[in-house]
Formats: C-alpha cells, structure tokens, sequence
C-alpha cells in the first residue's frame, strides 16, 4: 500500500491496515525550504519503520511494516527542518497507524 504526500496536503493522516500490511510512505519535495530528515514511529512493536530514503531531488520514502498478529496503533512522524537553520529538525507530517486484525468468528 502507497500514501503519498505533497505539497498543500494535510499535515496529518490517519490509516486503518490490516496485520502484516507493508506501507510505503511517500513524502514529495515540499515548496518551502526545508527538508525531510527523518521518520520515526511511537510504538515501533505496532509500526516499524524498516527503510528510508530522501533522494536527490528532495522526495523521501519511508517503508512502514505493520505487526504481524497484535493490534494496536501508533503514531509515525516525520520530520523536516532548513539545512542550514541550527537546531532539532520538527514533525512535520504525521501518519497515525492503527492495526486491526481479522474477526475470529463470523
């Protein structure tokens, strides 16, 4: 599954998957002079941020491997921040995950 991101879309999403569910998260150049940095996810036993990568022309993505067996949620955020602006890089963008897995009976 792909969610792709760009530029004047919401700052926030939220994700029902299924277990085992891979999700490429792709995050477009933004137009404003920052940068992505980095993505990390609140609950990694849940959402696991297993690759990423920011290519040249300022896309980014990111691999999201979503539990096997266990429900739950988390939160992946993703930051961004100028080059050169001293500091930590802020959440710029942020995917909330939740895993709900197969009824029992039915």
């Amino acid at each position: 599954m792909d969610v792709a991101v760009g530029p004047g879309d919401a700052v926030a999403r939220r994700l029902c998957v299924r277990p085992s569910t891979v999700v490429t998260l792709v995050l477009r150049p933004r137009t404003d002079d920052k940068r992505w940095t980095a993505v990390h996810s609140s609950a990694p036993a849940f959402v696991l941020v297993s690759g990423w990568q920011v290519r040249g022309d300022g896309t980014a993505r990111a691999s999201l491997r979503c539990a096997g067996t266990r429900a739950g949620a988390a939160v992946v955020g993703v930051s961004a921040k100028a080059p050169d602006v001293a500091g930590a890089a802020r959440v710029a963008f942020s995917l909330y995950v939740s895993v709900v897995p197969y009824g029992k009976e039915g």
